[in-house]
């Protein structure tokens, strides 16, 4: 791994590849040029630590990387037949490997990044495998590495279980519990429909869940992306673009709703020895809190940079909000409206684009895709 370079890109996801595919295509050669630190102990980002239960055809989906597309490379489109037997956690990581050799993309691992430094011109990135020297960084760290559970009195009085989607295995380790699902996101309703087929479940969140009956489009999609930039823009902490996009009525969910159990009930107020309890005093027994509560940034790495504003927000600018106003050395790609697939490949090139100009790395011909 060289030691001393233009770029280091810190994360080798959907985001941190398609920066390392555009930084080739633009010409800085890998390895001299830029290096991919990455923590996983193989290919595929976040993807491979996936529960077993999400396949092709439940997963919300899996875009493209630049250049090489996905089921032209896995041999299975999601509305295959055979897409069902066929476990995101596997498929996503073949992919990714397929593409980091296809690509010839300098991708080091495992490579645990410890912290980021400024050095004058440069940032020193110490490593558990040693120092790296770039004068430019594109962050694509994710979030996977920092489950969020929010706080609630009588937390830490709970008698029984209480496990955040990050560690979910299989529905079938909570038969015979009553299982607490909290959250209104995509997994939510996921991990309720599974669990609620071998179990009892309750389901809460903080606000009325919003269904999606129309097809998931790219103006959605856009538009999506268009509101947590405008966040991120003005310094505030981005909100989930997933968040902004409304739940997908799939097959399934209509399966659940017809089952009963979509009976959505408010957030409780605090937990209490044996479940929850409400604001009204109603209270419920409960064996499993399951989180299902999203994830926050993974950048404490960068703390010495002192990149965050009075609210914990980062204000970024460029042309699609990757670049760190305050440092524009540092592009954060997997943050803000980058944060999901819908946006990470354009993000990626954007960042990649933007720090080679403003550094003025020495780049040769673009290459062709």
């Amino acid at each position: 791994m060289n030691s001393d370079v233009d770029v280091a890109v810190i994360g080798a996801g959907q985001a941190g590849l398609s920066a390392a595919y555009y930084l080739r295509r633009f010409g800085v050669e890998p390895e001299s040029g830029f290096v991919v630190l990455d923590h996983a102990p193989g290919p595929g980002g976040a993807w491979q630590f996936r529960w077993p239960s999400l396949t092709l055809s439940t997963v919300n989906g899996v875009h493209d990387l630049p250049g090489l597309g996905f089921a032209d490379t896995i041999g299975v489109y999601p509305n295959d037949p055979e897409a069902a037997l066929v476990h995101a956690a596997a498929a996503v990581p073949q992919y990714f490997a397929t593409y980091e050799k296809q690509f010839e993309l300098p991708v080091h691992r495992p490579v645990h990044t410890r912290v980021v430094c400024a050095r004058g011109e440069r940032l020193r990135i110490e490593t558990d495998r040693g120092v790296v020297s770039a004068r430019g960084l594109i962050n694509a760290t994710g979030t996977w590495e920092r489950p969020f559970i929010p706080r609630y009195p009588g937390a830490e009085s709970f008698t029984g279980r209480q496990v955040h989607t990050k560690d979910y295995a299989s529905a079938q380790d909570f038969a015979g519990q009553h299982v607490l699902v909290v959250g209104g996101g995509i997994s939510a309703v996921q991990l309720l429909d599974e669990i609620s087929r071998v179990t009892t479940t309750t389901w809460v969140t903080r606000r009325p869940p919003e269904f999606r009956d129309e097809p998931f489009t790219p103006e959605i999609g856009r538009a999506a992306v268009a509101l947590v930039e405008d966040r991120v823009r003005r310094g505030l902490p981005p909100g989930s673009v997933v968040s902004v996009t409304g739940l997908p009525v799939t097959p399934a969910i209509r399966a659940a709703r017809e089952r009963g159990v979509l009976a959505r009930q408010p957030m409780f107020s605090e937990i209490t020895a044996d479940g929850v309890r409400w604001s009204d005093g109603r209270e419920l027994k409960v064996d499993v809190i399951l989180w299902c509560t999203g994830f926050r940034s993974s950048l404490d790495h960068l703390a010495p940079l002192r990149l965050r504003g009075p609210g914990g927000g980062i204000t970024m600018t460029g042309r699609l909000a990757t670049q760190v106003a305050s440092d524009p050395r540092i592009h954060l790609v997997g943050y803000g409206p980058s944060s999901s697939t819908i946006g990470a490949n354009r993000a990626g090139q954007a960042a990649a684009r933007e720090l080679t100009r403003h550094l003025g790395v020495p780049a040769g011909s673009e290459r062709p895709t």
